[in-house]
């Protein structure tokens, strides 16, 4: 994380404006061509039937959930110089366990009961 750089957050400001900018793709439909093995495709089936899914409503579920998964993990944020170091400091220093907490880590997993 940087702080405070001017060019950084230009660009930023400018990305932000760039994603704000793009026409609206709500309405309109595109295809995507794909080439996978038989048995790839055949597994694929298999999970969208135990859904009631089709290939293409499977696909395209599981394909945008991935993708909302991977830009949420990517989310950038911007912190001034003295919110990022209370952040970095938080960071270096977390509370201490507290009771529930040592309960939580002593009790035994579901899955090896």
């Amino acid at each position: 994380m940087s702080r405070g750089r001017s060019s950084s957050s230009e660009r930023l400001r400018t990305a932000a404006v760039t994603v704000a900018e793009r026409p609206s793709v709500a309405d309109t439909k595109g295809s995507i061509n794909l080439r996978i093995g038989a048995h790839t495709r055949q597994l694929i089936d298999d999970a969208a039937a135990i859904l009631g899914k089709t290939r293409t409503e499977f696909m395209i579920e599981s394909a945008r959930r991935q993708a909302i998964d991977v830009l949420l993990d990517q989310r950038l944020f911007v912190l001034d110089s003295e919110r990022y170091d209370a952040f970095m400091h938080a960071l270096d220093t977390p509370p201490a366990p507290g009771p529930q907490l040592r309960s939580l880590l002593r009790r035994v997993p579901t899955w090896q009961k």
